[in-house]
């Protein structure tokens, strides 16, 4: 079934293009590459303009670059418009934060389902460590204990033991920047819902409206692995909203949101 099945990886970045080539790079060395890779920029600079360009030009698959101003935190809307702009039949997202496995992209096609939302992972390195990696350049991760600060069990490869793995089936922990699904399922729902802004959320939200519709999710353990570089906590003043969005969509068990991904599939 995943042979036939083309694959769009997207990214979602802000001004980190020191993080985003580090992304790149990992994509480069993926056993099996994704059909295309498109950047959902929510308003960088000059800087990751420039380094896409660069990429562009020695990339194996389209590298397609989707910018917007930047007016503030819409990774809601970003993600709707790459969305839109993708050709693939199944999408992946994931931050621009998150270097991949060399079989990340391999893990997830072995497990992709008709129906379904995939979760995977992260391990989380130290600032030390994520440090060294933008000196460096180096993409093989080394995980000793010194370089993880957290999560340091996703960090092992074990592909037959995560269906032994069950992980939450609803909501919780929900990570809107490491998961995967059909497009279709995506438009079901009409993507991510553009109420939100500021951090937080909006990922939560967006499971529920996919479960409600029927779709089940699936969580990927000791496979399709990430490495989460470090950074500053981000801002959290805009959770109050928008946890009164989430409640209201679980209350009124809600399967659609009215500022999604529709008014760029007219263009």
């Amino acid at each position: 079934m995943e042979k036939t099945i083309s694959i769009s990886l997207i990214i979602s970045t802000y001004n980190r293009p020191d993080f985003l080539e580090l992304v790149l790079l990992s994509i480069l060395r993926q056993k099996e590459l994704p059909n295309e890779v498109v950047i959902a920029d929510d308003g960088s600079t000059i800087e990751t303009q420039q380094l896409i360009e660069d990429y562009q030009k020695k990339f194996p698959v389209p590298l397609i670059h989707v910018w917007h101003e930047d007016v503030g935190y819409r990774l809601s809307m970003i993600k709707n418009k790459a969305t839109a702009k993708a050709s693939g039949d199944y999408i992946i997202f994931i931050d621009g934060d998150l270097m991949l496995h060399p079989y990340f992209i391999f893990d997830y096609k072995k497990n992709l389902h008709e129906n379904s939302i995939l979760v995977a992972s992260r391990v989380f390195l130290s600032e030390t460590y994520t440090d060294e990696l933008i000196q460096t350049k180096n993409i093989t991760i080394n995980t000793s204990n010194k370089n993880i600060e957290k999560n340091k069990i996703a960090s092992f490869r074990i592909p037959w033991l995560h269906y032994f793995v069950k992980g939450d089936k609803a909501y919780h922990g929900a990570r809107g920047g490491l998961l995967g699904m059909f497009k279709k399922d995506y438009i079901k729902v009409n993507g991510f819902n553009e109420a939100f802004t500021g951090w937080g959320r909006e990922d939560s939200e967006f499971f529920v409206r996919l479960i409600n519709s029927g779709v089940k999710r699936k969580n990927i353990k000791f496979a399709a692995i990430t490495y989460h570089l470090w950074h500053p906590i981000l801002s959290r003043k805009s959770l109050p909203e928008n946890d009164i969005l989430l409640e209201k969509s679980i209350a009124e068990k809600r399967v659609w949101c009215e500022d999604g991904i529709d008014e760029y599939l007219k263009q």
